[in-house]
């Protein structure tokens, strides 16, 4: 029998991709999600309410690995009622997880748990990395902080590997995604920079992703902390430059901080998805011999255009050559 990986939120945008890149690579994929609207179709699906045990926990006996990417999605306005919802959806999530895994008779190898960059305090002098990042302050750093207390603090046997995966803005050309917001109001002239243009886009590509965990789940001395981003760190003026670049637009209005605020109580969000400064360097990634496909966001961006959606993605074939130009760190290109 091929390795069981079993993935919480399985129906969710990185779920989905993970889903189809697990299956498609010999492992036998378990989909755990609170429905089947947005499965990929991939493995076997099975339903869980976020806060109870059910039938699925049999799933987990000796699986190569749990992923747990569930949450409610933070891409809403921070009202009371939401700021709960977002921080509950998390830890309950973790919390019956790891009781799970504790009444496992034959425990999984690995249990990987979504985190996120934003975990870290602002920074636009120097990179935060997984070795010696300070954690920041603010709604976003408590969501974090919540969701991998909940991860550590769960009493799961020492034979299982904990693994929080602090995950940067991950890019693949998915309505309503990052990448998708972003070309829509470049394609309008509206990819100027956001309020000062200063602050840092840490990122990363979904085929980067997919082989982040998966180089993840085969390393058994990676535990802990890990960044999941690329290692280049445009600011926000380089980040929309990059996107007008791939449009072929040459205009892009700026947007002051005032704009941004108008703009996101009508798109029914919050400013701080834009205007943070995200600088989180994955030094135990490279240090563990992982080498990035997609380290310069001009060249991901450019790849993403073709790769429409799920199918897109998977069934297009990347042009870029494979050779040693690509594995060079992009600070040498």
């Amino acid at each position: 029998m091929n390795p069981v990986i079993v993935i919480f939120g399985a129906n969710g945008f990185l779920g989905r991709y993970l889903t189809r890149h697990c299956a498609r690579n010999g492992k036998e994929v378990v989909a755990i999600g609170r429905s089947r609207e947005g499965w990929s179709g991939d493995g076997m699906f099975l339903e869980w309410d976020g806060k109870n045990i059910g039938p699925w926990a049999l799933a987990l006996e000796g699986a190569e690995a749990v992923i747990n990417l569930a949450g409610r999605s933070v891409n809403c306005r921070y009202t009371a009622k939401n700021r709960r919802e977002i921080i509950d959806s998390r830890v309950d999530a973790t919390h019956v997880i790891g009781e799970a895994i504790c009444g496992c008779k034959t425990p999984p190898k690995t249990w990987l748990n979504a985190s996120t960059a934003t975990w870290y305090r602002h920074a636009e002098d120097q990179p935060q990395n997984d070795w010696l990042g300070e954690p920041g302050e603010g709604f976003s750093c408590e969501v974090a902080q919540a969701w991998e207390d909940a991860f550590f603090g769960a009493d799961v046997p020492a034979s299982t590997r904990k693994l929080a995966l602090r995950i940067g803005m991950v890019l693949a050309n998915e309505q309503a995604t990052v990448y998708d917001v972003l070309r829509k109001l470049t394609a309008r002239g509206l990819g100027g920079p956001m309020g000062s243009g200063n602050q840092r886009i840490s990122w990363i590509h979904m085929e980067d992703f997919l082989r982040a965990v998966e180089f993840a789940i085969n390393d058994p001395f990676l535990d802990g902390t890990i960044n999941l981003t690329a290692p280049e760190f445009p600011t926000n003026r380089e980040w929309m430059r990059t996107f007008r670049e791939a449009m072929g637009m040459p205009i892009g209005l700026p947007a002051a901080e005032w704009m941004l605020k108008v703009g996101a109580r009508f798109m029914d969000t919050e400013t701080e998805l834009v205007t943070k400064s995200r600088w989180a360097d994955s030094v135990r990634l490279r240090d563990a011999g992982f080498r990035w496909r997609w380290g310069r966001a001009v060249d991901a961006v450019a790849d993403l255009h073709g790769r429409r959606g799920l199918e897109g993605f998977f069934k297009t074939a990347s042009k870029r050559s494979t050779g040693a130009r690509a594995w060079l760190p992009a600070t040498t290109r």
